[in-house]
């Protein structure tokens, strides 16, 4: 097991805290020398049931609060079509596996603190195993950051900044406190451990289903848990558990925030920076991506795709969702749900296709 730069031929033992490649600042990914091994730890019933693919800890070392395996349920009204629902999960998203593993590995190398930025659901979870962890937390995020999401920050002990502008600007502000006050910056791909719990969501569809689906839709900020699951994807290859074919990757964002899908439309291997983002599905508006080059890869070589939805009927979506499916969806996976429509209506998912939607995170924007 190795870290590797996901742009250039660094590579470096597991030995010490580590941020981006310091050779071209790019995104730093785990590597495994895979051999035969079961699938699933007994006697958990949480993401680490999958630690034969996890980075190697030992029991104690492990900070959980029983995250993962959460339900994949069938639509009651839309057939072939399955909801991924990360709102079981204990911060309530899909947040809680990436600082699972993130927490873990942090503490395991000698972290004494933690920071990151946030546009919502992150930064609540950050407080939250870093409080298991037993490790102070700095969150920095945009004043209009709902007060539900301040108040949860804080409701775990975290210190909590207001930084203007928008989740840039605060991951610029975490840098600095990071700087000033020392610490371990978690922010999205800044570290190689966020994507190694969020992968477990593709172990786990495979396990879901007994096979993979033929798409996938997620709702995509950072893109963490896309990235995370296209790596799950090559990995159980690797091991012999499924063939060299993909589920079709779609990432949905907001028509108010789209850096991804316009960069995709151009055909752009970057995602330069979207200018003035507006959106009340706070966890899309991510104005740049660290991982945009890695998104726009797993996208393309899925043949899937990137589609903005109309910013104006993504609450309605997401109401909508709730209701028909009694699943506790935020806006998020209320630009998804849109999304299967319109892609449906294009003819771009067929009606024998077999579709996971992500609902990665609960309603808690109240």
């Amino acid at each position: 097991m190795q870290l590797a730069c996901s742009a250039c031929d660094f590579t470096s033992p597991i030995r010490e805290l580590v941020n981006l490649c310091p050779y071209c600042t790019s995104p730093l990914l785990v590597q495994y020398d895979f051999a035969p091994r079961p699938r699933i730890a007994a006697g958990r019933n949480d993401m680490w049931r999958y630690r034969d693919v996890l980075p190697e800890v030992a029991d104690e070392e492990i900070v959980s609060l029983g995250e993962g395996v959460t339900p994949l349920l069938a639509s009651r009204t839309r057939p072939g079509v399955y909801i991924k629902d990360e709102s079981k999960n204990p911060t309530r998203s899909f947040k809680s596996r990436g600082m699972s593993a993130a927490v873990t590995m942090a503490k395991k190398l000698g972290a004494r603190s933690l920071a990151a930025p946030t546009a919502g659901n992150a930064g609540a979870a950050l407080a939250a195993y870093g409080a298991r962890a037993g490790l102070p937390v700095f969150v920095a995020m945009p004043p209009d950051t709902p007060s539900s999401i301040v108040e949860e920050c804080r409701g775990y002990g975290a210190t909590v900044e207001l930084i203007p502008g928008v989740i840039t600007d605060a991951a610029k502000r975490v840098r600095e406190y990071v700087a000033e006050h020392g610490g371990f910056d978690l922010a999205t791909l800044r570290e190689p451990y966020r994507v190694e719990g969020k992968k477990i969501m593709g172990y786990e569809l495979l396990d879901d289903l007994g096979a993979l689906p033929d798409v996938i839709l997620y709702p995509t900020g950072g893109g963490t848990g896309l990235i995370g699951m296209w790596k799950a994807f090559d990995e159980m290859e690797r091991l012999g558990w499924i063939d060299a074919r993909r589920p079709r990757m779609f990432s949905v964002q907001s028509s108010g925030c789209a850096p991804v899908v316009r960069a995709f439309e151009q055909g752009l291997d970057r995602a330069p920076e979207w200018e003035s983002p507006k959106t009340t599905a706070w966890g899309l508006r991510v104005p740049r991506a660290l991982g945009d080059r890695l998104m726009l890869h797993a996208l393309r070589t899925s043949n899937g795709g990137a589609i903005a939805v109309d910013e104006a009927r993504i609450e309605d979506a997401a109401a909508a969702l709730r209701v028909s499916e009694g699943i506790d969806a935020g806006p998020e996976s209320g630009a998804a749900w849109l999304a299967y429509e319109e892609l449906r209506a294009r003819g771009a998912i067929g009606a024998d296709e077999s579709v996971v939607v992500f609902n990665t995170g609960a309603n808690k924007y109240r």
